[in-house]
């Protein structure tokens, strides 16, 4: 049994930044990070846009305020208050603090970190390094984890967590290089999995982003808050499904119909191009479904509008957006200088996740937390985003609320001891889970039934979503569910068996695809990113509160748990 203080799963952005606090706390705590990929191929590294934060280097009019604000507005009002005000509150310390480890931001000819306009948000506070912001900040944090002597597990699957009377006492981890199985007791475990991007069939997250950390929770029975609120990016590059960061349009880029219009003056005429990603994406939606979207040939009537940078010129875009410029150019073949990018909505960010207080402790229910178990970052929902995340605020709340984990946990461990784990009990039972996958004789490949659930998800819980779509969609999944036990592994070895961790995954998904399809069946109402043909308008008399679903073989269960108001009461949104 391997022994740590701490033990982290998930090497992006909020695990990292929770280990680097703990360790820069109290060095003498042994503090693990354990991560399926290599901690840098984290999607937090994928991150283009920015972290936003009310810095006044561009707009000396900014305040945390305005921010808080922005966030709030943009939430569609579901986001917790308290939140939003120390996310906000804490923004500009933490982007100094980053500079300060070396985090390479654009500057200002002057000097100061640079600031860019971004969806939703009233002035111009988004720090950025180029449009590479996450890979900036994530190399850096990185590199300080290895100088404080971090112990970093990459390339472990975490198979489930030890949860036993109440309280976490550690992790039954895979090594996926030679199938060795371990268990590590902790005094504390936090969970900083990420988003599940990969649910959907097309969408901007990497093929690691499963879900993992939430289907582990959920199998634990702990509840997911607010599953039903996914974020859809208007820009994703079609057909590959690859993002166009926001901070293009943050730079001026226009979209356009097959009548060369810019069609946002239509839905969003104080914001255009800026309007929050829900109001945007439903924007293109719409367009697509009236027979303006664009075929391949230019023809009218087709599946995608268009981005066009091309008034922008050269010197800009290769300068502020370069990464997107070669993206086009390397998947597409088209120059973003002279030719317009084809884009439609991608399966972007889940505002959802683990419930957590302020401070990052897991609750158990509405009114109860989980002894010795934390979360942070897109894993989590704390919440401050609500029904609908602003852009440049996922690198923030990964940080400010990745710090905050770690302060609580450093905070809590003196007074903790390590707990007893019945070993031998948990190694056995994920032996057997593993040797049933090997031995299952099956008809079905797992990119077969995968593909299958990935394209039910997108048809019938997509941007617009209504009773009897969800109704089939569900339907649907049991059918998926019945062929996961049904499906065969060719690789029956033990070294570098990816087809073991695309089984365990594909578990994952299918878990969380419940959860989001049952929450956004029970929400019936329209708010931020879930948006019902059959119920249009919001409603706050019976949906001003948090979603809270159990999972059970039996089916899921729906509670609920109220939204903390302390600074802006509700009204309508409109931009």
């Amino acid at each position: 049994m391997i022994d740590h203080d701490v033990i982290i799963v998930g090497g992006g952005l909020a695990g990292s930044r929770a280990a680097l606090e703990i360790v820069r706390t109290d060095p003498t705590l042994s503090v693990a990070v354990v991560a399926k990929t290599h901690p840098i191929r984290s999607h937090s590294v994928a991150a283009q846009g920015g972290i936003a934060a009310a810095l006044k280097n561009v707009d000396p009019a900014d305040s945390w305020e305005a921010h808080a604000f922005d966030t709030v507005k943009g939430s569609d009002y579901l986001a917790d208050q308290d939140a939003v005000e120390i996310l906000t509150r804490e923004a500009a310390d933490v982007v100094i603090d980053l500079e300060h480890m070396g985090v390479l931001f654009s500057r200002l000819p002057d000097g100061r970190i640079a600031q860019r306009a971004f969806g939703g948000h009233a002035h111009n506070r988004t720090c950025y390094a180029a449009d590479k912001t996450g890979h900036a900040i994530l190399h850096e944090l990185i590199c300080n984890l290895m100088r404080y002597g971090v112990k970093i597990y990459d390339e472990w699957y975490v198979m489930r967590l030890i949860l036993e009377e109440g309280q976490a006492k550690g992790l039954v981890m895979y090594h996926i290089l030679d199938g060795q199985i371990q268990v590590v007791r902790a005094k504390a475990v936090m969970f900083a999995t990420g988003g599940y991007g990969r649910v959907f069939n097309t969408t901007s997250n990497d093929y690691a982003s499963t879900g993992d950390g939430l289907s582990i929770a959920a199998l634990a029975g702990l509840p997911l808050e607010d599953m039903e609120f996914v974020q859809f990016h208007p820009t994703g590059l079609y057909p590959v499904g690859v993002l166009i960061s926001e901070a293009v349009r943050g730079e001026g880029a226009y979209l356009i119909n097959s009548a060369g219009d810019r069609f946002m003056a239509t839905y969003a005429p104080s914001r255009m191009e800026l309007a929050p990603r829900d109001i945007t994406s439903r924007a293109i939606g719409r367009e697509l479904r009236a027979g303006r979207g664009i075929h391949s040939d230019g023809t009218a009537g087709g599946p995608f509008v268009y981005l066009d940078l091309r008034h922008m010129g050269r010197e800009k875009i290769m300068s502020r957006i370069p990464f997107c410029w070669e993206e086009a150019h390397r998947l597409l073949g088209i120059d973003a200088v002279t030719q317009p990018m084809p884009v439609r909505p991608t399966i972007h960010y889940s505002m959802g996740g683990i419930p957590v207080n302020t401070a990052g402790q897991v609750r158990g229910s509405s009114d109860s937390l989980v002894d010795g178990l934390y979360a942070a970052g897109e894993t989590a929902c704390v919440s401050v985003h609500g029904a609908n995340r602003l852009g440049s605020n996922s690198l923030l709340e990964c940080v400010v609320y990745g710090r905050r984990t770690g302060a609580t946990i450093t905070q809590a461990i003196p007074t903790r001891k390590l707990p007893n784990v019945d070993e031998s009990h948990y190694i056995t039972e994920a032996q057997q889970q593993l040797q049933s996958l090997l031995d299952q004789p099956g008809h079905y490949r797992i990119n077969q039934v995968r593909q299958a659930f990935q394209d039910a998800m997108t048809e019938f819980c997509g941007v617009f979503r209504n009773a009897s779509l969800m109704e089939t969609g569900l339907a649907q999944l049991q059918g998926f569910q019945a062929q996961y036990s049904q499906i065969y592994l060719d690789d029956k070895g033990k070294h570098w068996n990816t087809e073991i961790i695309e089984a365990l995954e594909l578990r994952s998904l299918m878990i969380v695809g419940q959860m989001i399809l049952e929450s956004a069946l029970q929400r019936q109402e329209s708010r931020g990113a879930h948006c019902r043909e059959d119920y249009p308008q919001r409603d706050d008399t019976n949906f001003l509160q948090h979603t809270l679903a159990y999972y059970s073989a039996a089916g899921i269960d729906i509670s609920y748990h109220p939204v903390t108001i302390t600074m802006f009461e509700p009204q309508e949104r409109k931009y």
